[in-house]
This record gives structure tokens, C-alpha cells and sequence, in this order.
């Protein structure tokens, strides 16, 4: 069979250590993820220390280690979070820890989590599931400047943001928000503006489906 070619992309600490923002890789059928990985340790030893702790994203998609690839896909190295920010849409199931690790600092006294979970009763019927959509790369953009423009307002030290999109299943997380202040007063000020604005601004949408039917709920805009 004939060899497939990936196009590689790299952000942030894994591009500044390459030297290059994206590469093209020929590799054999079959070939997965990991070995994508092991190539590009082999090729710039000085990825070793941070490779283990980077994500993989095919086709804007996180994929695990064994995803195997096919010719034209487009491969993402994500480095770790650093500097208090995570702004992300994501299929993978949410926990708040790696939230709040990714904002605490020295610099905060306080750290405020909001937990947005899937309940069983809206509009006064039983919800059977949620479905959520996302226009992924517009509501990851949105979600940084919100998140920025709460932080200068509130002289936070971090602030990170979560949101699910798929299936849900009653009480599964849809939305995790993390922010670090010096002081709890702005720390919690900030986490209540972060999901207002987040609700009235980010292009993303659930459906609800009731045991007699269902109903999409829009992003408001603006």
C-alpha cells in the first residue's frame, strides 16, 4: 500500500522548540498517533520532557495514543497548560481538578469552581439527555476573550473554562469554570460573570430530549 502524508501542527512551547509552526510527515499505513509522537522526539530530542504531557488532536478531534491515521489528516501537538489559562470545547468527559491546578498560583489567596452538571427536570418535564453542538474553533475564541476580559476587570491570577459538547447523560458535567483572585470577593465575582457571558455569547447549543419530546436551545449571540 502506498504511504500516507499528515500534516503536523505545533503550538506554543512544541513550536518554539522545533522551530516551526507546522511539518509534514510521510509515514507507512496504519501508522498511529504515538508514533507520530516518537518520531518527533527522535527527530528534536529536546521535546522529550514535555512529549508525555502534550494531548493529541486529529482533525480537530482529541484522539488517544493508538489513534491510527489516514493520508491527508491533520495532526495537532497541544502542549500542558501554563500561565493560569485553559479555554476549551471538548467531547472528553470534564473533571474540575486539572481546572484548578491550572489556576493556582502563589499570587492567589482564593479559588472559585463553578460545576454546570446535567439535571433531570427542566420546563417541567423529565430530560432523558442532553445534546450539546458547538461551532468549536468561534466558541474557543470567544471563550479566551471572556476570559481575559474578566481577568484584567478583576485582577485575577488565573482563570481556565471548559465546555462539553456530545451526548449527556443526567448528571454528567457540561461546563467547568476555575478562577484564582489575591481575594474571594473578586474570585467569585468573576466565576458568575464568566458563565453569564458565556451563556449570552458562545456559539453553543443543547437540546434537550424529554421522555415525550425535544426541544434545541440556542446561543442568544450578540
Amino acid at each position: 500500500m502506498a504511504n500516507i502524508t499528515v500534516k503536523v501542527k505545533l503550538f506554543a512551547a512544541v513550536r518554539e522548540t522545533v522551530g516551526q509552526r507546522e511539518i509534514a510527515m510521510t509515514l507507512a499505513p496504519g501508522t498511529s498517533v504515538e508514533e507520530v509522537l516518537r518520531r518527533l522526539v527522535q527527530q528534536y530530542p529536546t521535546l522529550a520532557e514535555i512529549a508525555p504531557s502534550c494531548r493529541m488532536v486529529v482533525n480537530l478531534q482529541y484522539v488517544g495514543p493508538e489513534s491510527l491515521l489516514a493520508d491527508g489528516d491533520e495532526v495537532a501537538l497541544i502542549p500542558p497548560v501554563s500561565g493560569g489559562e485553559w479555554f476549551e470545547v471538548t467531547d472528553e468527559p470534564l473533571q474540575a481538578g486539572p481546572l484548578i491546578e491550572a489556576v493556582a498560583k502563589d499570587t492567589a489567596g482564593a479559588i472559585v469552581t463553578f460545576v454546570g452538571v446535567v439535571r433531570g427536570f427542566s420546563r417541567g418535564k423529565r430530560v432523558r439527555f442532553l445534546e450539546y453542538e458547538a461551532y468549536r474553533e468561534m466558541a474557543e475564541e470567544i471563550l479566551a476573550k471572556i476570559g481575559r476580559e474578566i481577568a484584567m476587570k478583576w485582577g485575577l491570577s488565573g482563570v481556565a473554562i471548559q465546555h462539553r459538547v456530545g451526548h449527556l447523560e443526567i448528571g454528567e458535567t457540561a461546563v467547568v469554570i476555575a478562577v484564582s483572585a489575591p481575594h474571594r470577593q473578586e474570585a467569585f465575582a468573576a466565576c458568575e460573570e464568566a458563565i453569564d457571558r458565556l451563556k449570552k455569547d458562545v456559539p453553543i447549543w443543547k437540546k434537550e430530549v424529554w421522555e415525550d419530546g425535544e426541544v434545541w436551545v440556542g446561543w442568544e449571540g450578540g
